[in-house]
């Protein structure tokens, strides 16, 4: 499609939800046109190292980020790297893999916008910040059924990072295109998984046109779960995109015909009143659910990278 890949990041604290993102717009992109690189590999030390020096996988001191930088910038101009890998499971290290870039790079993980040069080899950067309270359950829930810990162990190490979070974490959000918050709604007394999204939408890359949600915002069906406004955010004015998790394809529709209309093509990638996987989300029991505020999500997020693509094209 271009001559280099596109870019996308997507940054966030320990159990954002990170890979779950990434993963659902890998198989909307289509699987074999991405390559995924998470900057959890880098770590310097691994994991009874870090016990033993008291440092926490969340500072910059105890992850290699000159070579993340350096990859970076190789992937950005479709050169191969030598990539390390860390091994969630063993906590060690695995021997590295020659990693080639496809069509599209999404490099996702805790630090990937923490210098400037690693931000401008971006071509959309996304941040992750569901409530605390949020992260905080995914997390516990995750480390003690794929990672080993005991629910004590992930407590006390959440305590114990807490101020790394806050100090080298949190404030990677000011570098952020879109900023997704997924937190509990009205939805969740049906289910835990389907839950409201807020999309803070800042004006450093040009979004779909939305303009329209303004006017349908009094209707009833449209404005019951899908909401846009003008926000502040750092500061800073935003536009802002709520989306409840009860909304249903019908009242999520007309965003993605808008999202189409100024990329024709993504259609070919996802629809939401489809067969597609978009958005789908897999339940305690082994059921499958579809989240809308996460396959809006997902589409906005894709429409970005296929934009970027095509704008790559045309200068080309």
């Amino acid at each position: 499609m271009t001559h280099r890949p596109i870019i996308l990041g997507i940054v966030g604290d320990s159990a954002a939800g990170k890979t779950t993102l990434t993963r659902g717009i890998a198989q909307v992109l289509g699987e074999e046109n991405v390559t995924i690189i998470c900057t959890d590999d880098y770590h310097r030390y691994d994991r009874h190292q870090r016990a033993e020096m008291g440092i926490s996988a969340l500072h910059p001191d105890c992850n290699y980020l000159d070579i993340i930088q350096q990859h970076l910038t190789l992937l950005r101009t479709g050169q191969p790297i030598l990539k390390p890998i860390y091994n969630h499971h063993s906590g060690e290290f695995d021997p590295p893999e020659y990693i080639k870039p496809n069509q599209f790079v999404i490099v996702e993980g805790l630090l990937g916008y923490s210098t400037r040069v690693m931000r401008d080899c971006y071509d959309i950067k996304v941040y992750l910040a569901p409530t605390e309270d949020l992260r905080k359950t995914w997390k516990i829930k995750r480390d003690t059924r794929k990672r080993g810990y005991t629910e004590a162990e992930v407590i006390e190490q959440m305590r114990k990072r807490e101020y790394d979070s806050e100090a080298f974490i949190n404030p990677q959000r000011q570098w952020a295109d879109v900023v997704v918050s997924f937190y509990p709604g009205d939805a969740t007394r049906q289910s835990d998984l389907l839950l409201d999204v807020r999309l803070v939408l800042r004006p450093t890359i040009p979004h779909p046109d939305l303009s329209t949600l303004v006017l349908n915002v009094e209707g009833e069906d449209l404005g019951s779960a899908v909401r846009l406004g003008l926000d502040r955010d750092m500061g800073k004015p935003v536009d802002l995109l709520e989306i409840d998790g009860h909304a249903t394809a019908e009242q999520v529709l007309e965003l993605e015909h808008m999202m189409c209309n100024e990329v024709p093509h993504l259609g070919n990638y996802c629809n939401l009143k489809g067969d597609s996987t978009i958005g789908t989300v897999i339940g305690t029991t082994g059921e499958t659910l579809r989240s809308y505020p996460l396959a809006i999500t997902q589409l906005l997020i894709t429409y970005h990278i296929l934009k970027a693509a095509n704008q790559l094209r045309v200068q080309s």
